[in-house]
């Protein structure tokens, strides 16, 4: 599959690197806003045709399918346009800030007969659908910590009043929009919409959220999600059942998953060594081949937007 690319940055990087262990996997096309910044990143990743005008870009032929990467503000706009240009899409997270413009996206999708799919590199991996077949080992689950802390280095420009994209709350960035989202998605798509939700953020002299912490309240169980860009933490992720813990070794890309007895002896352990988003990327070309996408996917995209308006309608409350 031939792949266009929007946004020329590191997570492109590795979004090739992934792409190329993958059988069929090929770049043919990059779009950026300068000349030169399209000519550095096709040259250094040997891309053909390299474009600056994006309605010259968004009816080429030389690609099937967009892959977005951009500031968060610009997915809904980039990828409509992808969309009823009838090219496939895989748009990084998250894939819209409203529910509201992400149903346009999938309704789009459906009437232009092209699948659309949220670049969620955590719950396509191979870790994370072991973590799924254990769930029913550990009993009736009473709660869920969820948690990515990842000190910024924009960060440290932030506090020499250097203000870069990261912390622009215009552009629709921060903390939860950025690293909350994969402490959300996971949890929504093994277990739905919360019952109830309480959460905090913590404001930046920007406006951006530096850090939050998240509340959910289910019939049965509780889950603490929280997310920071301006700490680390080194602690796995846990599901804790009355008979047993699983513990993840990072939320955002899952790699290592543990299952423990109550007592905290480990029991079986899954690990994989793959790059974290060939998952992604092989689900999405699988989903384009076969014209279908597992509605799972589509679900969790939807329910992870609800999940950020309501965040934000509840930590405004308490601001």
């Amino acid at each position: 599959m031939r792949f266009g690319i929007v946004g020329t940055n590191w997570i492109t990087d590795r979004m090739i690197a992934a792409g190329r262990t993958i059988e069929g996997f090929e770049v043919t096309a990059v779009y950026s806003r300068t000349a030169e910044r399209a000519a550095e990143f096709a040259d250094t990743h040997n891309i053909a045709h390299r474009f600056t005008d994006w309605q010259t870009f968004i009816s080429s032929d030389s690609y099937d399918a967009v892959y977005i990467a951009t500031p968060n503000l610009l997915h809904a706009e980039q990828a409509m346009d992808a969309l009823n240009a009838k090219k496939h899409v895989l748009c990084e997270k998250p894939l819209t800030l409203t529910v509201a413009e992400g149903q346009k996206l999938f309704d789009c999708a459906k009437q232009n007969g092209v699948i659309l799919m949220e670049a969620m590199k955590s719950t396509e991996a191979a870790a994370f659908q072991q973590l799924k077949r254990w769930l029913a080992d550990i009993g009736t689950i009473r709660r869920v910590n969820f948690h990515y802390n990842q000190y910024s280095s924009r960060y440290d420009k932030l506090k020499a009043g250097i203000v870069e994209n990261a912390f622009r709350p215009e552009l629709g960035n921060g903390a939860l929009t950025d690293l909350g989202v994969y402490t959300i998605a996971p949890l929504v798509r093994l277990f739905g919409l919360p019952d109830a939700v309480s959460a905090a953020l913590h404001r930046l002299s920007t406006g951006a959220d530096g850090q939050g912490t998240v509340i959910a309240e289910y019939s049965d169980m509780t889950a603490v999600l929280s997310f920071s860009k301006i700490i680390d933490s080194h602690l796995p992720s846990e599901i804790i059942g009355e008979e047993g813990i699983l513990t993840i070794d990072k939320i955002s890309a899952p790699a290592v998953i543990i299952k423990h007895n109550r007592q905290g002896e480990e029991m079986e352990r899954f690990e994989h060594h793959a790059l974290p988003m060939s998952y992604e990327i092989r689900s999405f070309m699988d989903a384009c081949m076969a014209m279908s996408i597992n509605p799972d996917n589509e679900q969790m995209s939807m329910d992870t937007l609800r999940m950020l308006e309501i965040i934000k309608r509840e930590a405004a409350i308490h601001e």
